[in-house]
């Protein structure tokens, strides 16, 4: 067992605070919502603003595992279970760069339902019943094990009901406190043609920007270890989980807080522990030298698919009408 886990066995809650500060300068830029625009809150704090949601750190969290160019997961992760997509013969996305994971519909509503009927009959026994969490647990460490750590909800009725859902164990978000809006903009310019037709992409166009300074931006993160041990997979399959989630944070805040072209970020202080206050983090390196090991142990207890990437064709559904209007 990696000595960084030994603080960690009887303990509910893994609490981390990490400060932030922009790269250059003192705006940022934070995350917008349709009709809403940036979530700036009152507290007893004075005006807060949300940096990055949940959401967006989950995938944020997942992006920083994946190899863009060879098309797979970075090699400290090579071996865990996930799904690979192909069209036509060549890569299109996979569980992991999928915002709903194993529920995306490059997934599930593909004309390929080699998984999707292999999924059904592996969740047919969770139909009539309430949710086994150990067998649900059990199936999406099978074939995607990041699901168990950033949640999934299996919608579609066909699969136990659409009732199979799985909540995050870590979450992630940026908070800012003491925000004030910095109020900017520009003009997208025509020398050609300036009072052009914008609606047509003609024209000076003239903007406006809303950007932000703050006293503090802090990411906070929260990996929830009772639930993790609630799956009943094993010590073993515990300690993958918790390494894999340390090192998503740790990967994140040295390689992921570029969060937009205006909101480039930088760590400001080093991690703060809040839970269990006796714990330290470990290094990068420490946990990339562990993962490869404990990769290698849950597959050899039968816990991933095997082998560990299941492959999905996807046919979109005109194309497959198409195909079989061809074929009469």
């Amino acid at each position: 067992m990696a000595k960084y886990l030994d603080g960690l066995k009887n303990e509910p809650r893994l609490l981390l605070e990490v400060p932030l500060e922009p790269l250059q300068g003192s705006r940022f830029q934070p995350t917008g919502f349709p009709d809403l625009g940036a979530a700036v809150y009152e507290t007893t704090h004075g005006d807060e603003l949300l940096v990055e949601s949940a959401q967006s750190m989950a995938n944020r969290l997942e992006v920083v595992c994946w190899d863009s160019v060879r098309q797979c997961v970075v090699e400290p992760l090579e071996g865990i279970s996930y799904i690979n997509v192909e069209q036509d013969g060549d890569f299109l996305t996979s569980s992991i760069l999928e915002s709903h994971r194993i529920n995306s519909p490059y997934i599930l509503e593909s004309k390929d339902k080699s998984f999707f009927d292999k999924l059904q009959e592996e969740t047919n026994a969770l139909e009539k019943r309430p949710i086994n969490f150990k067998l649900l647990a059990q199936i999406l460490m099978k074939y995607d094990c990041n699901c168990l750590l950033h949640g999934v909800f299996l919608a579609k009725k066909e699969l136990a009901g659409g009732r199979l859902r799985m909540p995050r164990t870590l979450s992630a978000f940026i908070e800012a406190t003491g925000v004030r809006v910095a109020t900017s903009g520009g003009v997208k310019k025509d020398e050609v043609d300036p009072s052009g037709d914008t609606s047509r992409g003609f024209g000076h166009v003239p903007f406006s920007r809303d950007e932000y300074t703050a006293d503090s931006i802090t990411a906070y993160f929260n990996l929830d270890l009772a639930q993790i041990r609630a799956f009943g997979l094993g010590e073993s399959t515990e300690d993958l989980l918790i390494s894999m989630a340390l090192y998503k944070v740790m990967k994140f805040l040295r390689e992921g807080l570029r969060l937009r072209t205006a909101c480039d970020l930088e760590m400001a202080d080093s991690i703060v522990v809040s839970r269990p206050d006796d714990w330290q983090m470990p290094e990068l390196q420490d946990v990339e030298k562990a993962l490869p090991g404990l990769v290698k142990k849950a597959a050899s207890d039968g816990l991933f698919a095997d082998p560990p990437v299941t492959t999905v064709t996807y046919e979109p559904a005109a194309k497959a009408k198409s195909r079989a209007k061809e074929e009469e």
